[in-house]
């Protein structure tokens, strides 16, 4: 058991663990998602509701897209373009589910106060954020999927040593005979 937890963390070297994930989760997403609320609130009063959402959804999305990936899952750089598509699909199922929320509360109540929209608001951001964690880790800032934030480096093969100098008896000794020189041995 105890190898297994090395052998994970020795291949992902750098990326946290799932309980520090979800931390740094809650807290950027967390921190985006209630922001956020205000802002749809805000912003409604000026546009339909269903705009406002999902113009704030949509910039709340690209920021928060940015901070998982630099401190969240530690993909040590921006968003690939690949992670903010993927990261806006999951966004916007966590769209549809808080309109259809808003939706049902508005059939159930005729006018609600904004304290009880923002907890229908929130308990739906809520829980569509625990799916999200889940795609986000399991497949957006997946370790099979992303790429090195800095290119790796290539093993250059040392260069070959220069050839050390012949001493000059060697060379006189190894030098072909020629008839003179035959002559004489024999």
């Amino acid at each position: 058991m105890m190898e297994t937890v090395q052998s994970r963390q020795q291949a992902a070297p750098g990326a946290p663990g799932a309980f520090a994930a979800f931390a740094r989760f809650v807290l950027c997403g967390g921190g985006v998602g209630l922001a956020s609320s205000f802002a749809v609130a805000a912003l409604a009063s000026w546009i339909p509701w269903a705009l406002s959402n999902a113009l704030i959804t949509a910039a709340s999305t690209l920021l928060a897209t940015e901070l998982h990936a630099r401190f969240t899952f530690g993909a040590g750089g921006r968003a690939t373009l690949r992670q903010h598509a993927q990261s806006a699909g999951s966004a916007t199922a966590a769209y549809a589910v808080t309109c259809a929320a808003m939706l049902v509360l508005h059939q159930l109540v005729v006018t609600p106060g904004p304290i009880l929209e923002q907890v229908v608001y929130l308990s739906a951001s809520a829980l569509t954020g625990v799916a999200r964690y889940a795609v986000l880790r399991l497949v957006v800032f997946s370790r099979k999927h992303s790429k090195p934030a800095t290119p790796a480096r290539t093993a250059h093969p040392a260069p070959a040593p220069a050839p050390r100098p012949v001493p000059a008896a060697l060379t006189r000794a190894a030098a072909p005979a020629g008839p003179a020189a035959l002559c004489r041995a024999a």
